[in-house]
């Protein structure tokens, strides 16, 4: 990307409020068998941020790493290492954007809401991206108030209110199996409850960035707005 067309995008973001961040390939795996995947997968997330920094983006977010059948502590530590590199490259490069490891859905997936936070609490630079239809897709629960609820406040007891304060979130109704994801899907086609979602964050004052990522994705983001709005209009 050239460094003026990054400019443009940065002076429109500001000009209309709009707060931005950028999502890494898919194709990344810091627990990879092979040296090459691994150095390819640190250079996915370090292009991503570089990017994401010159257009005045504040976070990335990205797929961490699959089991790929270690032990999830093995794949932890894998994936630490890793990204604790990736870390000292941005701080060497005065890079500030956060890098967000994502919440996954699927149980093959290194991306838990416990492993995500271990991540935060002992890397510098990085935060969370909770993907809350991800997480309920990979347990078959936390879709109720409460279970919203606790997710934010452990979040709050893990990373402190500061976390709380800028949240990282994504969004979607989804359909999943024991397994785990299947595939996203439009709110009003799915059991998420999008709208005890949204009143768990009003209620618990968090703030950031809430990403839809239906199908139908700026119908389903003017939903969530009328609902965390005025959740009567909602039918």
């Amino acid at each position: 990307m050239r460094e003026a067309s990054a400019r443009q995008i940065a002076e429109a973001a500001t000009r209309n409020n709009v707060k931005l961040s950028a999502h890494a390939p898919y194709f990344i795996n810091l627990n990879a068998r092979e040296p090459e995947k691994i150095k390819a997968s640190q250079n996915r997330i370090l292009q991503t941020a570089r990017i994401a920094s010159l257009c005045g983006a504040d976070s990335i977010v990205f797929h961490t790493a699959y089991y790929l059948g270690d032990p999830p502590q093995k794949t932890y530590s894998e994936a630490k290492k890793h990204l604790g590199e990736v870390v000292d490259q941005l701080k060497q490069e005065n890079n500030r954007v956060w890098l967000r490891p994502e919440i996954l859905g699927k149980s093959s997936q290194f991306g838990t809401l416990d492993e995500v936070c271990d991540l935060c609490t002992e890397l510098e630079g990085v935060a969370p991206c909770i993907d809350f239809a991800h997480w309920h897709a990979r347990t078959g629960r936390f879709n109720s108030y409460q279970e919203f609820t606790s997710i934010l406040q452990q979040v709050k007891e893990r990373l402190g209110r500061a976390a709380l304060g800028d949240m990282h979130i994504h969004v979607s109704g989804i359909a999943y199996s024991q397994k785990g994801e299947l595939k996203h899907l439009n709110l009003k086609e799915s059991d998420f409850q999008y709208v005890e979602f949204l009143q768990a964050l009003k209620d618990n004052d968090a703030r950031g960035i809430v990403i839809c990522e239906s199908p139908n994705l700026e119908e389903d983001a003017l939903l969530m707005q009328t609902a965390y709005n005025n959740p009567a209009k909602v039918n």
